[in-house]
Parts: structure tokens; C-alpha cells; sequence
């Protein structure tokens, strides 16, 4: 094996056991360290513990920064949750994906209907607007 190769692949081992502090985790993702135990007390993250302190796995890493995502893209944390629940029984991840492209046609459609519904309220407040200036200018004409 050459020494490159050897390299490469003594830096995938230590990858593959990297562990992290939950501070490290807060900082990177910039949360507070009270979040990822919310994640944590919720199911999304499982550390191993050495007496009070919590260590946090590659794989823990991974699901924060999906949980994250999610949560950036609108889905609750028990939808994220029953992705995990799906892939970590089905790790050919079919039926994971046909469950995702499902929760997109859903957040797709509740963000077609709040985009239509905000633009009801536009124009709703458009007509208030114009009727407080009308009102506004009558008053300030006497």
C-alpha cells in the first residue's frame, strides 16, 4: 500500500470514530447546546455517555444537521423523526424516499396556501392603506 493510501485511509478510520462534545456541535451549528438536548430528550439523537458527559457520534452529527435542514424546509420534528425511524430499518432507502417526496407534496402544498393566503392579506391591508390615507387627507384638508 502506498503511503498516500495509507493515509487516506487511516484518515477514514478516524473519521469513521470521530466524537464530538455537544459544545463543539453548538458552535459548529451554531445552536445552543440546550437544543441539542431538546433533540436529544425528543429521540433524534442518541450520544453515549462517559458519567455526565454526553459524546456525540459521526452519525449523531449527521442527524443534527438533518434535523436542522428539516427544520429550515418546515418539517416538524416527528416527521424528521419518522425518517429516521424509516431509514434506520430500511437502509436501502426506498421506502425513506417515497416518504420524503410525500412530506415535500405536502410542505409544497401548505406553502402554495400560505402564499396564497398572504396574498389575500396584501391586498386586504392595500385596501386599508388607501382607506386611512383617503380618510387622512380629508381630515387634514379642513
Amino acid at each position: 500500500m502506498s503511503s498516500n493510501t495509507e493515509s487516506h485511509a487511516k484518515s477514514d478510520a478516524s473519521d469513521a470514530v470521530k466524537t464530538y462534545a455537544i459544545g463543539e456541535l453548538a458552535k459548529e451549528f451554531d445552536i445552543t447546546t440546550r437544543s441539542i438536548r431538546f433533540y436529544e430528550d425528543q429521540g433524534l439523537l442518541a450520544p453515549t455517555r462517559r458519567g455526565q458527559t454526553r459524546i456525540y457520534s459521526l452519525r449523531d452529527r449527521v442527524r443534527l444537521k438533518l434535523i436542522l435542514r428539516g427544520k429550515r424546509l418546515g418539517f416538524s420534528l416527528a416527521e424528521t423523526g419518522r425518517l429516521f425511524e424509516l431509514y434506520d430499518v430500511d437502509k436501502t432507502s426506498a421506502k425513506q424516499l417515497e416518504t420524503i417526496l410525500e412530506l415535500i407534496a405536502d410542505k409544497k402544498a401548505d406553502l402554495h396556501q400560505q402564499l396564497e393566503d398572504i396574498k389575500i392579506v396584501l391586498v386586504e391591508l392595500t385596501n386599508l392603506e388607501q382607506s386611512c390615507l383617503n380618510t387622512l387627507a380629508k381630515v387634514t384638508n379642513r
